[in-house]
């Protein structure tokens, strides 16, 4: 295709973060001029909070400030004394993000997640600090860790996807798992331009979205970089922007269908790579969000480290999801890690990991049903 590389937008390790405070529940504290202290699940502007000296922390919008004793404070809400720990917040505004995110169609929540959890996250992936250990791939991933569900519950990614789609009501369309990414050998293949899904163009898959979906929103995909992204290691390559076109890539870049055929890269090479292509470079702990449209390719790693990536397509509850999530929620709840989960924790990945309808009497938790599998698989195989 061509020699040139990729456009890279670098995002720089932030001086400073914002703090969240957060209950034992997992519950965060807000304030308002008008209304006070509050809690909520809401990571929005009116939950961020600055610390100003070791023992004074100042509400970011109102100025508001409170005394702070061994990292946490206490306040009373509803004439009731609670208390609050100072945990790891965001570089910039929640509001801040937003706007990008509308501008552009994706932003970079540059190491959101705290080292100690990001640690978490490379030693289940088995990369970086942990690159020495051996994958389980016979327990998902999710139920060896409690970072995994952790972050899968990570509020200020969940509130600006909600705020993107237009609604509350999100899922995971399958389970949170790692991409792990070793050295290029030159001759496998690799996945070629595409849009995720439920959009699925440029990729041999079934139920493509036949049309565009203009304001509405039909997914986001949310991607932890555990391990740092950069183009030798394998970012992934974006058309950043090309959501707003809401089509497929073009087939002259190399689509993921494409690809997808035995030997292709030795016949024809890689997807094409070269300027109008961006890689959104970023530290270990950042989550990238881009709208679901947005083309893209996989990236080559042309280092001898690991590279590891925790993928989630994030879909409005209206669409169907892409794999079953309930069998491993099930499993989660009998894990020993789930008790490690605060409150808002469990009930946040109860939301967006068990789909529902209704079902005679009220709503019904949707799940594999092997009898009728069974049956519909006798009725295909004879022909009707």
């Amino acid at each position: 295709m061509t020699d040139e590389h990729e456009t890279i937008h670098r995002m720089p390790i932030p001086e400073a973060f914002h703090s969240f405070l957060v209950s034992s529940h997992g519950s965060f504290l807000s304030f308002s001029q008008d209304g006070g202290f509050a809690t909520t699940t809401q990571t929005n502007d009116s939950a961020i909070w600055d610390k100003s000296t070791n023992s004074m922390i100042r509400h970011t919008m109102s100025g508001h400030e409170l005394d702070l004793h061994q990292a946490q404070v206490t306040v009373s809400i509803n004439d009731e004394p609670q208390s609050f720990k100072l945990v790891h917040g965001p570089e910039k505004l929640p509001s801040e993000y937003l706007q990008t995110l509308h501008a552009q169609g994706w932003v970079c929540l540059t190491q959101i997640i705290d080292d100690a959890t990001l640690e978490e996250l490379e030693w289940t992936a088995c990369t970086d600090r942990h690159a020495d250990r051996t994958a389980d791939r016979s327990v998902p991933a999710i139920c060896q860790n409690a970072a995994v569900a952790r972050t899968a519950a990570e509020p200020l990614s969940l509130w600006l996807i909600r705020q993107y789609m237009q609604t509350d009501d999100i899922r995971l369309s399958h389970v949170p798992g790692f991409a792990v990414l070793g050295k290029d050998d030159g001759k496998r293949n690799v996945q070629g331009w595409h849009s995720d899904f439920p959009y699925h163009w440029g990729v041999p898959a079934r139920g493509l979205v036949p049309t565009p979906s203009g304001k509405t929103v039909l997914g986001v995909q949310r991607n932890v970089c555990v391990s740092p992204f950069t183009r030798n290691g394998g970012a992934t390559i974006f058309k950043l922007g090309s959501h707003a076109k809401d089509c497929a890539p073009p087939r002259g870049w190399g689509d993921a269908t494409m690809h997808a055929k035995p030997g292709y890269r030795a016949a024809h090479g890689l997807p094409y790579g070269g300027p109008e292509a961006d890689v959104i470079e970023a530290p270990g702990g950042s989550i990238i969000l881009y709208d679901s449209r947005t083309w893209h390719r996989a990236g080559v790693n042309r280092t001898e480290k690991k590279r590891a990536a925790m993928l989630q397509a994030m879909t409005p509850m209206y669409i169907f999801p892409k794999n079953d999530t309930s069998q491993t929620y099930k499993r989660l709840l009998e894990a020993p890690v789930y008790e490690e989960l605060n409150v808002r924790e469990k009930q946040e990945i109860q939301n967006l990991m068990v789909h529902q309808f209704i079902g005679p009497g009220g709503e019904y938790a949707i799940g594999p049903d092997r009898e009728l599998t069974d049956s519909v698989k006798s009725s295909t195989s004879s022909g009707y």
